[in-house]
């Protein structure tokens, strides 16, 4: 069993800054890629937001680059998210994903619990 377990989501003014972290705990041979998704309003589908590889390899949405800087700490199997310059529009329930080997052979994908991020004008 596999849990990813974030942290670090709450209330803030635009311009302002946040940073997400998300965990991956249990039954883990090895973490592959992560990555956090947004959702807004709850029932649409997630969009993407950053991405990063177990070699460090970064992906954004357009309208987070420059602004957003997702990075890991593979030692803890442990994504972040540091969110700057946020803006109204940034508001979302933030999810962290991770694809898990949990044995050499199978690799499962993980979704946590979300974590809402509120941007006030």
């Amino acid at each position: 069993q596999v849990q990813l377990v974030e942290s670090g989501g709450g209330l803030v003014q635009a311009g302002g800054s946040l940073r997400l972290s998300c965990a991956a705990s249990g039954t883990i041979f090895k973490v592959n890629g992560m990555g956090w998704y947004r959702q807004v309003p709850p029932g649409n589908q997630r969009e993407l937001v950053a991405t990063i590889t177990s070699g460090g390899r970064t992906n954004y949405a357009d309208s987070v680059k420059g602004r957003f800087t997702i990075s890991r700490d593979n030692a803890k199997n442990t994504v972040y998210l540091q969110m700057n310059s946020l803006k109204v529009e940034d508001t979302a329930v933030y999810y962290c994903n991770g694809a898990v080997l949990t044995s050499a052979r199978y690799e499962y994908s993980y979704w946590g619990q979300g974590t809402q991020v509120t941007v006030s004008s």
